[in-house]
């Protein structure tokens, strides 16, 4: 019998992006207003479906920047200022999870330094960088002048496993910097830890963990005043990707 596609029930691939970043001391992740049918007006992360012509990283790539205007950040080159690590995250395949057909979505987690407002585009009426511990909130995700209500889909989940992912990744990697421009402090690096992980660290300890770390960072030789105060020691990411020791998170 020759293959007929019509005698198969329709089956589509959508990326979803968890996208964090830090703002005002707080991890945050970036959420969509949806414009259309299903969950029409509810928020949601930023995503869509996969083309004819696209794997899933260009898929995943293509949204990042249509959603953030953000670009992959490629490991081998120098941080440019809208470079993002992105990396696979989990599948999804749920048969319930998109009223509309079989849906399954490969979920990619984004990270890149604080990033300005949102502007919506594709089928988002809205854009905005939310809390994390607001969009993860049992009783749903809502702002003053709307209805409470959880995240469309299945994101919910999605959102909390990214977080989750990143929290834990921290520990071992380099992976923090990626919150930070190309030239940060040590006191802006704690601040990303302190987000990341809703937890309060000693700076000195710190200083000294994270400066006593073999190519987890490098001295600029510059000096800035931004966080007020005497004048704070400049550094950039080093070439360690795994970190021996690692940063333990503390128990909370």
């Amino acid at each position: 019998m020759p293959y007929d596609p019509s005698a198969f029930p329709p089956f589509a691939v959508t990326v979803d992006l968890v996208v964090l970043t830090v703002r005002r001391h707080s991890l945050c992740a970036l959420a969509v207003r949806r414009g259309e049918p299903p969950f029409q007006g509810r928020w949601a992360l930023p995503g869509g479906f996969v083309r004819a012509d696209e794997d899933l990283a260009q898929a995943a790539a293509r949204e990042l920047a249509e959603e953030t205007g953000l670009c992959v950040h490629d490991p081998a080159a120098p941080i440019q200022d809208n470079g993002a690590h992105l990396e696979q995250l989990a599948t999804y395949g749920d048969p319930g999870r998109d009223p509309r057909m079989r849906v399954v979505s490969v979920a990619h987690l984004a990270l890149a330094p604080d990033l300005p407002a949102p502007r919506a585009g594709g089928d988002a009426s809205n854009a905005r960088w939310a809390p994390v511990e607001e969009l993860l909130e049992q009783s749903g995700y809502g702002r003053v002048d709307e209805a409470v209500a959880p995240l469309a889909f299945d994101h919910a989940q999605i959102l909390a496993d990214g977080v989750e992912r990143a929290r834990s990744k921290i520990e071992y990697s380099s992976l923090a910097t990626a919150f930070c421009p190309p030239e940060f402090t040590v006191g802006e690096l704690r601040r990303v830890y302190e987000a990341v992980w809703s937890v309060a660290l000693d700076p000195r300890n710190f200083h000294r963990k994270v400066t006593g770390t073999p190519g987890f960072l490098v001295p600029t030789g510059g000096t800035t005043t931004r966080q007020g105060g005497r004048p704070a020691q400049l550094f950039r990411a080093g070439g360690a990707t795994l970190l021996n020791p690692p940063m333990l998170r503390p128990e909370v």
